[in-house]
């Protein structure tokens, strides 16, 4: 039997006695894309922490391909990228990508690194500026651009068209959608619900650190008797506040 990608079970976790995550359990299958929505404060980004072993959980267990999110080498088959990316001031672009394909222990490979910067809308002439000069779109599309030369089988991306402007949000859906359908896992947060129904084959939606829902777009949209997911989301959450 294939052991999950993601296996999150009952995952606690408080803060001076507030709780952020309440008994919180889901599945990721390989090869899916995932979408995790769901309001400020309500639990997304302390479980990519407890996740990624940023911080403990109180409770619970979480598995990385069958491996214990607390080794080490559960991490070694995935990439992740913070909501609030900043690289270092001080690398040009084509610095940060050597570094991360050093820290991936993945060849790097100039031409690969160009093609999927120009995949991602960055001109590759960026490479060769300090990220200092960079826009907070552009940082961006860098730090998409090293998760992907990762060449790893997890793809953990936090809120990733944040500062993407329309045509870059575009290229970056299609540079997803080729991912997964060549069997590479997303796992994604993203307040853009549009997104979410268009790229994921299912998606959960967490509100006051409980999944209120798992299953597909279509199925939450069906379950609201709504026709859009905007209107399926704020019709879940308002059930359950």
């Amino acid at each position: 039997m294939t052991a999950a990608a993601l296996q999150f079970y009952q995952v606690s976790k408080s803060y001076s006695g507030a709780e952020a995550l309440t008994a919180f359990t889901l599945s990721v299958a390989p090869g899916e894309c995932f979408g995790l929505v769901g309001a400020n404060g309500a639990g997304k980004t302390t479980l990519l922490k407890c996740l990624l072993d940023f911080c403990e959980a109180d409770s619970g267990r979480i598995e990385i391909f069958g491996v214990s999110h607390r080794q080490t080498a559960a991490r070694a088959r995935l990439a992740y990228l913070p909501e609030r990316f900043n690289p270092p001031y001080y690398l040009t672009g084509r610095d940060f990508l050597q570094f991360m394909a050093r820290m991936h222990r993945t060849p790097y490979d100039d031409g690969a690194a160009l093609a999927r910067v120009k995949s991602l809308d960055l001109d590759p002439v960026a490479l060769d500026k300090p990220v200092r000069a960079y826009s907070k779109g552009m940082n961006q599309k860098l730090g998409l651009a090293a998760c992907m030369l990762s060449l790893k089988d997890l793809y953990i991306l936090d809120e990733p068209t944040s500062g993407l402007d329309p045509r870059a949000r575009i290229l970056l859906k299609r540079e997803l959608k080729a991912l997964r359908d060549a069997g590479k896992t997303i796992f994604f947060t993203s307040h853009a619900l549009a997104d979410v129904e268009e790229m994921c084959g299912r998606v959960a939606v967490i509100d006051g650190g409980r999944v209120r829902f798992a299953g597909t777009p279509a199925e939450l949209m069906r379950a609201q008797h709504a026709s859009t997911m905007e209107q399926a989301f704020m019709a879940l959450v308002a059930a359950t506040a």
